[in-house]
This record gives C-alpha cells, structure tokens and sequence, in this order.
C-alpha cells in the first residue's frame, strides 16, 4: 500500500491547497494515526465539481460497453486491495477482518453488477412508438425515448459501511454506471481508507481510459454544503442521519436550480411477532432476533429498533427471554466516539421518558457500546409519540405490546417510513393477519417473513428505500440495479432519422432492450 499523502482528488490530479490538516483516528484507542488530509478549500470544492462537469459529455458519450469495462476495473483493483489495507480499515473502524473483507467482495461486486447492467442495455429504458402517416384524424410521429445520466453527481460517504456505502459504494457504482462524473465527499471516520479505494478508482480510470475528473474526492468539515450548492452539481447520493439528508434536501430545494436529493437517512425497522409462531419457536426467535439486535454494534441501517407483539403470556415470556439474552451480550466498540456519544444521547431519552421501562443491559459508560433493551407502553405507539419513531443508532431495541388485533393495526397506522418491516409468522397468523402485508406495503420499502432485517442482498429485486424518513425520495433504491434510475433522465426524439439516433433506438439496436412498439410490448432479437 502507497503512502498517504492526505490530497484531494480534482480532475485526475491531486490538490493540497488548504492550511487546515484533519487527522485519521484508531476508532478502538481514539489515537491520531499517521495520517494527514488537506481540507479542500472552496476553490478546491468548485474546481471539482467543473472537473466534473467537464468530464460530463465525453464520459456520458462513451458506449455502454466502455464504461462496464471501467467498473469491472475497479472491481478489479478493489479486490486486489490487501492485508494490510483490511488492517488499516480495520483500525479506523473498530469492525472486524471478517466483516472489511465481506465488505470488500460486496463492494466489488456491485460494481461488476452495475457492469453487467450496462451491458444487457435494460437500463435505457428505450420506448418506441413507430409514426401512423395515416392515423386520422391526425398523424402521429415516431416518438423514441431513452434515459441518459443527469450530469455530475454529489455523493457522501457513509460512516457504517466504510467500503460499501462510501468511496466505491452503491451510490457511486450507480453514478458512474448512468454515466455520471462523480465528486465524493470523503467521510471524516475513515479518510485513510477513502484514498486507498480513491487510488484504486484513479487506477482503474487511467487503466480504461477515461475522461480526467471522471471520479473526484475532497476531504474536509463543512465542505459539503458547496457541494451541493455548486451549479454543476445535478443530484446528490447521502447515507447517513436524518438531520444530515434532511439539511442536504433543503440545500438542494433552495437552489436557483433545484436538484434530486436521494438520501437514505432514518428507521427503526419494526419485527411483528405473530402468535402462532411465538407458540411454535419461541426460543429461536428471541435467539435470532438478539443476533440481529447487536450484530456490528448495532450500526446497520437495517437494526431491528421496535419489536411489536399481542398481549398474552407467551409474549410476556418470549419479552423475558430476549431480555436474559441481551444481558449476556458483550459491550462493543462503536465506529467512532460521536457514534457512541450519540448512542448514549439515544439511550438517556429512553431512560428518561416515564412510559418506557429499561429491561436489560449494563449502564451504559466507558468506551464502547453497552447492548439494551427497553419496553414502552403501547399507547406511546398508538400516539405515534416521537420518542418510538426516532433510531437509537447501536445495539438497542425496544419492545412494545399490543392489546389485540385492531391495537396492531392502529399501531402500525401510526409508523412513519421505514426501510424495512418484519413479519414472525407461521402459515396461520398470515391467514388471520392477512390485512398486515397491504399496511405494510405502504410503510416500507421491503417486507422480510421470518427473517431479520440485518443484511441487504446486492440484486435486481433488491430495494433499500421506503417512504420519508426513511429517505427522502420513496421511488428509488440505495442498493441494488434499480440504483442507476436515480441518476438518469428521459430524452425524447421525434422524427429524427435512423442515423442520428443514440444506439439504443436505432432500427437495428443489437441489444436486448425491452421496447415498447405500436403499445405493444416486444423484444428485439440479439
């Protein structure tokens, strides 16, 4: 592994203009590493967003093909980061080997996905409606229509997912696929191993050929506001806090031109616990469900933070039983310490407020994350009380339990967005509860039965989104290859002749495009 040298990324060139050096810091000791990074200067932020903004045509102009084969490039150069990159991962996140080199292969993979999104050629999304001379009473043109990228993109790192949702993450992956340049802000935890996955992104450009200012990245507090407000800037990936994506949003709304912020920001996931499965597998349930709780710290967007179940003795014991369990559980060291002294805010709210019982877990002190589990009465859900609607970040889950029937749904009624909502239930509680999944569907953007929400498959079908708060905008994913559509647009050409056509929807397009001929669906042979 290189050195570091702590310079922004502009235009395929490094930049250390500014006075202010930030330092990387050992997440398990809070000691400096040796590591220094430039604040990028407002003449630094704007020099990368025009770089990529000039990078815009010739890289959008580039076939399909081209840019797939710079993705698997990176892919390639990730997979080949090595031990000593995973250590030093290791060492500004607290997590463990195991988990950076899953990361890792994630990571690449998605890139290889978004590749193989490319070439299939499904992402255009081409629609044809072939002229009608004759049509009375009057005529109607050939009207085609495709989808090219929006032009440059903002993308902020994410503090949990150093490599997945960070340098070359989702949001990243899914830019550069639609054909948009890219600037990262790199995230303030893990700067030393944003420049080696930058590197690894710049060795790959200049391996394939691609335009300078392709990828840009600029370290620094305070720097991303100029980002977003840069008139080259057309759109905006965010992972992180609801007050963070929602300061974003407003930016982005009160520009001169307005642009799409797609920020994945808050949820508490709830897990319904249906009664026949209690009866049925009580004690893998609560073991399984404690798993989720404190898997990675309880640092995933995904944590199970409301578990929801119908009064009755089998869940006042299944209540118990998760309770012994998360005692048993180890303190765990956060990814930070403003993660973990926001844990400890999260958790003095829930002490603090009279209708919420703590049932578990040390008091929480000292450096690393104490596992809790808190019990709130239900008509805190019913009310829709703010304090249940909030996500405690870290290991840390709250149960709540309902009357009856009619209690559940008025509950689940009263839940803003989410991600992700769970159903524990065998055959016969779907039977009974059968109104769940058509409420559901309406509050989340995945709906698990008799899984944990801890754990996002990189896919086709995959959706990581869900209604406000839980992002700020319902129609996309943050993983998965419906990612790319966020960052693409509709053109439409009418009467244009073949020859000036893009390739997509030409005559003779060779790709197999879904189209829509006449009203009719079809396929075009290969």
């Amino acid at each position: 592994m290189t050195q570091r040298l702590g310079h922004n990324y502009i235009g395929g060139q490094r930049s250390a203009n500014g006075s202010v050096i930030l330092n990387s810091v050992d997440a398990t000791t809070g000691e400096a590493l040796p590591h220094a990074f430039y604040q990028a200067t407002p003449e630094e932020v704007d020099a990368a967003a025009k770089a990529a903004a000039a990078a815009y045509s010739a890289y959008r102009g580039l076939s399909a093909s081209r840019r797939a084969q710079f993705l698997e490039a990176v892919a390639d150069e990730l997979d080949a980061l090595g031990d000593d990159f995973v250590a030093l991962v290791c060492r500004e996140t607290a997590l463990p080997a195991a988990r950076i080199q899953g990361e890792r292969g994630r990571t690449s993979g998605q890139m290889r996905l978004f590749a193989s999104v490319l070439r299939r050629g499904d992402f255009y999304g081409a629609r044809i409606d072939r002229a009608l001379p004759d049509r009375q009473p009057l005529p109607r043109p050939d009207l085609r229509q495709y989808r090219i990228g929006l032009g440059p993109v903002a993308v902020f790192g994410a503090s949990n997912f150093p490599l997945a949702f960070s340098t070359a993450g989702g949001d990243t992956a899914a830019a550069l696929a639609a054909g948009c340049p890219v600037v990262f802000k790199a995230h303030s935890g893990h700067m030393a191993t944003a420049e080696c996955v930058a590197d690894a992104i710049i060795r790959a450009a200049e391996a394939t050929e691609m335009p300078a200012g392709v990828f840009n990245m600029i370290f620094g507090a305070g720097v991303g506001e100029a980002l977003v407000k840069h008139p080259a800037i057309q759109a905006v990936g965010f992972t992180g806090s609801l007050k963070g994506g929602r300061a974003l949003c407003d930016m982005a709304a009160a520009r001169p031109q307005p642009i799409p912020v797609f920020a994945e920001m808050s949820s508490i996931n709830p897990v319904i616990v249906l009664p026949q499965a209690l009866q049925a597998r009580a004690d893998s349930i609560a073991r399984d469900l404690t798993a989720s709780v404190v898997q990675g710290c309880g640092q995933f967007c995904t944590n199970p933070g409301l578990v929801i179940g119908i009064a009755s003795p089998s869940f006042s014991a299944f209540t118990q039983q998760v309770a012994r369990l998360i005692a048993d559980q180890p303190a765990q060291t956060m990814l930070n310490a403003g993660t973990l002294s926001s844990y400890g805010k999260g958790l003095e709210k829930l002490l603090a407020h009279p209708g919420i019982q703590h049932l578990a877990g040390q008091a929480q002190a000292g450096h690393q994350a104490q596992p809790q589990l808190f019990k709130a009465d239900a008509h805190l859900l019913l009310d829709a009380h703010a304090l249940l609607q909030e996500e405690v970040f870290g290991p840390t889950t709250v149960f709540v339990e309902v009357a009856d029937r009619a209690q559940l749904n008025a509950a689940l009624h009263g839940l803003h967005g989410q991600l992700t909502a769970t159903l524990i239930a065998e055959p016969g509680d779907l039977q009974q509860f059968a109104e769940l999944t058509p409420l559901l569907e309406q509050k989340v953007g995945r709906i698990l039965l008799n899984g944990y929400p801890t754990g996002v498959e990189v896919c086709d079908s995959m959706v990581h989104g869900g209604p406000y708060p839980a992002t700020s905008d319902a129609r996309g994913t943050s993983v998965g290859t419906l990612a790319i559509e966020r960052f693409l647009r509709p053109v439409c050409f009418q009467n244009y002749p073949d020859s000036l056509l893009p390739d997509a929807l030409k005559n003779a397009n060779p790709l197999r495009i879904q189209r829509l001929v006449d009203g009719t669906p079809s396929r075009d042979p290969l």
